[in-house]
């Protein structure tokens, strides 16, 4: 069993930017530029927003964090995302998901410039993910086809099945695993909360992609050998045991599932790091795109 270190592949694509961004500098060019906004104090969100605006600065980007209070009205977040989108300064800006409730999270996404939107939620980058043409892929699903590919996971012709079909991770992990290419070029089974014997679909995978967020969901007599797992559940969990009071599980039982696998991502320092790591290396090609316009 091989471990997929996304916490180490992470590290080697941010020393990888942090070269081209030094390389950049030295020549007089402006510096990438990633901004945020987050809307109330969800500690979850927070969290992950502040380790994106860490990484930034571990690169050799510029970054702005825009906070918002939970009371802000649709009107004003729309206001604000205008404000970025006519901001030449700002090369990709993204939107701190969940939202409160008062407010449409699709209108939000919308209104976002596609050629800014380095979470590559808008329709327009969709489509274009969907249709194979070059575009921003939402950064999980493509920090999850870096560690395909950089630990040079066979996935041709392979059974790939995905566990959920959010728009975030399961829809576009099932339309880049059937494409055409490395890594690709998969026969794919999306499965969800309607999905029948799914035990006897993820038996026969060979690649299994699980994003339900339910803890410990995946069990070893529901895989067979040698599968590869990626796990992108990540569920606090109570445990009085450890110093925050929580601790971080997958979707997968990993101590018995990994004596299977023949690759698999641990949970936490898996698919979470290399998130971080593509939402990063998306800005540098706003950037790069913006440049060669």
């Amino acid at each position: 069993m091989q471990l997929l270190d996304g916490k180490k592949v992470s590290e080697d694509i941010k020393n990888e930017i942090a070269a081209e961004v030094a390389q950049m500098k030295a020549n007089g060019e402006k510096v990438p530029h990633l901004a945020a906004i987050i809307v109330g104090n969800d500690g979850a969100s927070l969290t992950y927003v502040g380790s994106k605006v860490k990484s930034c600065e571990r690169v050799g980007f510029e970054s702005t964090l825009i906070k918002m209070p939970s009371t802000t009205s649709e009107t004003e977040l729309l206001k604000k995302i205008k404000e970025l989108n006519e901001n030449d300064d700002i090369d990709g800006f993204i939107v701190q998901l969940p939202l409160p409730k008062q407010i449409d999270t699709q209108k939000i996404i919308e209104a976002i410039d596609p050629s800014k939107d380095v979470d590559g939620f808008h329709p327009e980058n969709f489509g274009k993910m969907a249709l194979d043409m070059s575009t921003f892929i939402p950064a999980t699903p493509f920090g999850i086809l870096e560690l395909l590919e950089r630990y040079n996971v066979p996935t041709d012709g392979k059974h790939t099945v995905v566990i959920g079909r959010s728009h975030i991770v399961g829809r576009p992990m099932g339309i880049l695993m059937g494409r055409k290419g490395f890594p690709g070029n998969s026969t794919v089974t999306v499965t969800h909360s309607h999905s029948k014997n799914i035990n006897q679909i993820t038996s026969q995978a060979d690649i299994i992609i699980s994003a339900l967020g339910v803890p410990n969901f995946l069990k070893a007599e529901m895989v067979k050998d040698d599968v590869v797992i990626i796990d992108v559940g990540i569920t606090r969990v109570e445990d009085e045991t450890t110093e925050k009071g929580y601790r971080i599980v997958g979707d997968v039982d990993f101590e018995n599932v990994s004596k299977k696998a023949s690759y698999i991502t641990p949970v936490p320092g898996g698919v979470g790091p290399m998130t971080i790591a593509m939402l990063l290396k998306n800005t540098l090609l706003a950037r790069e795109q913006k440049r060669n316009k």
